[in-house]
C-alpha cells in the first residue's frame, strides 16, 4: 500500500526525546515498521532548516518530505496553524503526481493540511490526535497555550476522517461523548521498541540502597512535585528525575527550580537528583537501575514512561489516567494511585522496596504484556488493518480481523452520557 503520514510539527528525524516527544517516536517507529512489510511510506513534516533538503530517504527505507510553510525555522507546536493552509496546498501539488492510496494525519493540526488535500482527490484520511483539546482544557484550563479554535477544528475533524485511531480507550469513549460513532473509532496504542526496552542488558550506576525513577518533560502537570513530597516517607531511597531542559540549561530552567526549592523544602534535597534532558538511547539503562519507576501525571493522553519501565522489566505505579488505564494491571503489573495523593504514592512505593520477589514479579508480567501487545510489530499489524478498512484493497481482509473488545464495553456507557447532554 501507498500511504503518506502526515506529521506537521513532528519530524520522525528530530532527535528521540526532544520537545514533540511521543508523537515524534510514534510517526517515526510506525513508518520504520511499515516501511519493513513492503509498503511505500511517505512523511511529510515542516521544514525547520533552509539547508534540509526537500526529500531523504531513511535508513528504515520510508521517505521524510520536508514541506516548506511558514519560516524554515523551530516554532512552537502552537503557533504553527497560521501556515497550515500553505502546507495543505504543498501536499495538493505533491499528491498530484504521487497519490497515496491513505492519508494518516497525526494531531489535529497536521489533520487539517492533510484534509484540505486529500479532498481534491478523494483519498481517504485516517486520523491520530494523541491528545484532544476538550480533555487537555479540562485539566489545564488557564494554562492551556492551545489556540482557541482547536476543539472546534476538532470536532469538524472527526466528522470528516474516514476512521480515527485513538491511542487509549479513555480518549476512544472521549471521541464518543464528542459525537462520533463508534464503529468509527479503533483503538491502537503507541508501542515500544523491546528490542531495546528490554530487561537484560547494563544498568546506570547508582549509589543509593534504593532508587525511583521518574521521566518526562518538565511540566507541572507530571506530578514530579507529588514524588519529591512522597520521598520523606520512603528513607534510604533517592528520587531520579529525567526530562528537561538540556546540558547547562538545566541550572536555569524554571521547573527545576521549583522541584529543587520543593525538595529543601522537604528535606530530601541529597536524595533528589534532576538530570536534565537524557537522550532515549539512553533510557534503558536508567530504566535498569531503578527499583520502581512513578509515572504519576495529573493528566496524560497516552504514558510513554509507563510502558517502557514495563518493557524493562520494572514495575510501575501509576495514576489511573490516558494510556496507563490500558497498560497498567493494578495488582499484577504495578499500583495505580490517586494524582496529587504523595501519601499515597509512598504507602504503594514502599512494599516494592521491601519485597525483592514482589518487584521481580511485577516487572515480570509487565515485560510480557508489552511484548504481546505493545511491540511496533504489533502496533504496525493494528495499524495496517484499519488502513485497509479505511481503503479496501485486495488485502482488505486483514480489517476483518480488528477487534476492539475494551472500546465496546465503554463506548455505550459514555454515548448515553454524550446524549443525556
Amino acid at each position: 500500500m501507498k500511504i503518506a503520514l502526515v506529521s506537521e510539527h513532528a519530524s520522525p528525524l528530530a532527535e528521540p526525546g526532544g520537545p514533540e516527544g511521543g508523537q515524534q517516536l510514534h510517526v517515526a517507529e510506525l513508518a520504520a515498521a511499515l516501511a519493513r512489510r513492503g509498503h511505500s511510506v511517505t512523511v511529510y513534516t515542516r521544514r525547520v532548516d533552509p539547508h534540509t533538503r526537500t526529500e531523504v530517504l531513511t535508513r528504515p527505507g520510508y521517505r521524510v518530505v520536508h514541506v516548506p510553510a511558514g519560516p524554515p525555522e523551530p516554532l512552537p507546536r502552537d503557533r504553527t496553524l497560521p501556515h497550515l493552509g500553505e502546507f495543505g496546498t504543498f501536499l495538493r501539488r505533491h499528491w498530484l503526481t504521487d497519490r497515496p492510496q491513505l492519508v494518516h494525519a497525526h494531531f489535529w493540526m497536521s489533520a487539517l493540511a492533510a484534509e484540505l488535500a486529500a479532498r481534491a482527490f478523494d483519498i481517504p484520511v485516517v486520523v491520530t490526535f494523541h491528545a484532544l483539546g476538550t480533555v487537555k482544557r479540562r485539566h489545564q484550563g488557564l494554562a492551556d497555550t492551545s489556540p482557541p479554535s482547536r476543539i472546534r477544528f476538532e470536532r469538524l475533524i472527526a466528522t470528516r476522517a474516514r476512521h480515527i485511531l485513538a491511542t487509549s480507550v479513555d480518549e476512544a469513549v472521549e471521541l464518543v461523548r464528542m459525537g462520533v460513532p463508534r464503529f468509527r473509532i479503533s483503538v491502537v496504542p503507541s508501542g515500544v521498541d523491546v528490542t531495546a526496552f528490554t530487561p537484560g542488558g547494563a544498568a546506570a550506576d547508582r549509589k543509593a540502597r534504593h532508587r525511583l525513577l521518574c521521566a518526562g518533560k518538565l511540566l507541572p502537570r507530571k506530578g514530579f512535585d507529588v514524588a519529591v513530597r512522597a520521598m520523606p516517607e520512603l528513607p534510604g531511597t533517592e528520587l531520579v528525575i529525567a526530562g528537561g531542559a538540556v546540558g547547562d540549561d538545566v541550572a536555569d530552567d524554571a521547573e527545576t527550580k521549583r522541584l529543587r526549592r520543593l525538595a529543601a523544602e522537604c528535606g530530601v534535597g541529597d536524595r533528589v537528583r534532576l538530570l536534565g534532558r537524557v537522550s532515549h538511547s539512553a533510557m534503558p539503562r536508567l530504566y535498569r537501575s531503578a527499583d520502581a519507576v512513578l509515572a504519576i501525571p495529573r493528566y496524560e493522553p497516552f504514558g510513554l514512561v509507563a510502558l517502557e519501565a514495563m518493557a524493562c522489566g520494572r514495575p510501575v505505579v501509576a495514576t489511573a489516567v490516558g494510556g496507563m488505564l490500558d497498560a497498567v494491571v493494578d495488582g499484577v503489573t504495578g499500583r495505580f494511585v490517586a494524582p496529587a495523593a504523595p501519601e499515597t504514592v509512598a504507602r504503594a512505593v514502599r512494599p516494592l522496596l521491601d519485597d525483592d520477589v514482589l518487584r521481580r514479579t511485577w516487572g515480570a508480567a509487565g515485560c510480557e504484556r508489552v511484548r504481546e501487545r505493545y511491540s511496533w510489530a504489533r502496533v504496525a499489524e493494528r495499524t495496517l488493518a484499519v488502513y485497509h478498512r479505511a481503503a479496501p484493497t485486495r488485502d482488505s481482509a486483514l480489517a476483518r480481523e480488528l477487534v476492539d473488545p475494551a472500546l465496546s464495553r465503554h463506548a455505550a456507557p459514555a454515548r448515553a452520557t454524550a446524549t443525556a447532554r
